[in-house]
């Protein structure tokens, strides 16, 4: 079986700026690093295999002593195999067994933005048990899923301004899978697609998935740029965008109601479909944001939405509004995917619909003094490091001094934090500036984190920037 190839000139933007002057560490261990950055990051795909020694020596002009010790370090760690023909190929490591109550503890997770679950998961799953005997004489397939729910998740899109009905909503299993869906039904191989830059990386997995290419539209320092937009797909013919205009992820900001119609309209007039990750919908601080961009103008517009975020991830159920032609065709194509979304599921994110009023807003108020708390937290242990406060979501998207994001994110490990750095949310390795920073923690574990990380970066920092990529 042929196995997917990392190129030498791909492998060489990914790494970026890798090499860290003022470390003691070896040019190898430093390599094995940044590596193993990439792997968990998910920037470099499993079971791909990566270029020869002597091939990725010349490509980051070091000795092909320090590749093979980088490759040999990351084979004892389990993050390479070799195999007879293919190189050296990209595993992840088996989980260890518990040790028992002192056994290390896993790495601290800062490149993930997510919340915990709220008692209210418990009383949701409690409520679509009592409901499921209702629906055990079904066969529990649905491709499109449960009526009910579809008109539940329907009187919410009216509720913000855009209505809808039962047969504009599919459900699935997560909003990456809606997108993979619509990128399937939608797309062919070597089609493009815009998406903002930065934005959430997991778009950019499923737009190599389905082979397309991603088009990257840079977003202004504040909102974003429509006449990007219409110039973009004026020049490259993009099949579809893909926007995150509600408390964008990484950057935290909302698309305003002039540059939805704005949006709305360039998609009408060049018939580009566009699709709408809604994610963040529920996550927001001082204000709501403004109705649905397909209230703007429907047609072209595909709105994806998720549990995940607004409820809990280990839900993994998402749904896609969009006109019933397209869902139609939507639920044929899913055939080659799975046969529908888990039928307890979808009962409890109807019943945590329907009580959302009741926690949304502690879960909001909470995240928002979260937020304020790490704000004041950043400026004291990183005062060079700028900032806005984001209008919702769940994390920062902070702008370093230098681009040693990859460099600063490597080192983090050795001391058990896990970062996003900036080039995993951009097109071709790009944001060695910045970081993708949560605030989901609870506060003083946060702090703890960050006074950690205040002494790895002064140490990056240190080094005399003539120094700096000099191998």
């Amino acid at each position: 079986m042929n196995q997917r190839r990392s190129g030498s000139l791909s492998l060489l933007r990914l790494l970026g700026n890798w090499q860290q002057p003022a470390s003691r560490a070896p040019l190898y261990q430093q390599l094995a690093q940044a590596l193993r950055l990439l792997i968990l990051d998910g920037r470099l795909p499993l079971d791909s295999r990566l270029p020869g020694e002597r091939e990725l020596a010349s490509a980051l002009n070091v000795s092909r002593t320090t590749v093979a010790s980088a490759l040999a370090q990351l084979r004892d760690e389990n993050y390479l195999v070799s195999r007879h023909g293919s190189g050296s190929v990209i595993v992840l490591p088996e989980p260890r067994p518990a040790a028992g109550r002192h056994s290390v503890p896993q790495a601290l997770d800062l490149a993930t933005a997510a919340l915990p679950a709220g008692p209210e998961i418990h009383h949701a799953f409690s409520h679509a048990l009592s409901q499921l005997p209702g629906f055990l004489d079904h066969t529990g397939y649905d491709r499109q899923g449960l009526l009910s729910v579809r008109q539940t998740i329907a009187e919410r899109y009216a509720a913000r301004g855009l209505p809808t009905t039962a047969d504009q909503i599919m459900m699935v299993n997560g909003a990456l899978q809606g997108f993979a869906l619509v990128l399937r039904l939608l797309t062919g191989p070597g089609d493009r697609v815009a998406v903002d830059n930065p934005t959430y990386p997991l778009a950019h997995a499923a737009i190599e998935g389905a082979s397309c290419r991603a088009v990257g539209i840079s977003l202004p320092d504040q909102g974003w740029d429509s006449a990007a937009l219409a110039a973009t797909i004026a020049q490259t013919a993009p099949r579809l965008a893909y926007l995150l205009p509600d408390f964008h992820n990484p950057t935290g900001r909302c698309m305003d109601a002039a540059t939805r119609q704005d949006v709305a309209a360039i998609a009408a007039r060049t018939r580009t479909t566009v699709v709408v990750d809604e994610t963040m919908i529920d996550l927001w601080y001082d204000a709501p944001p403004p109705p649905p961009l397909a209230a703007f103008g429907e047609d072209e517009v595909i709105t994806i939405g998720s549990a995940g975020k607004s409820f809990w991830g280990g839900l993994r159920l998402g749904w896609i509004r969009a006109p019933a032609r397209n869902i139609a065709s939507l639920t044929q194509v899913r055939d080659s995917l799975d046969l529908g979304s888990p039928l307890l599921e979808q009962l409890a994110v109807q019943a945590l619909i329907n009580e959302a009023d009741n926690f949304l807003p502690a879960r909001r108020a909470l995240l928002k003094t979260r937020r304020d708390a790490a704000a004041t937290m950043l400026k004291r242990y990183f005062p060079d490091w700028r900032f806005q406060l984001p209008e919702g979501g769940l994390s920062f998207w902070v702008e370093l001094p230098m681009p040693l994001a990859s460099q600063f994110a490597a080192s983090a490990l050795n001391i058990g934090i896990h970062l996003g750095a900036g080039p995993r949310f951009g097109t071709d390795g790009a944001f060695e500036r910045f970081l993708r920073l949560p605030f989901a923690l609870e506060t003083p574990q946060l702090e703890d984190a960050l006074q950690r990380l205040q002494p790895l970066w002064q140490t990056l920092t240190s080094a005399p920037v003539r120094s700096r990529g000099v191998v």
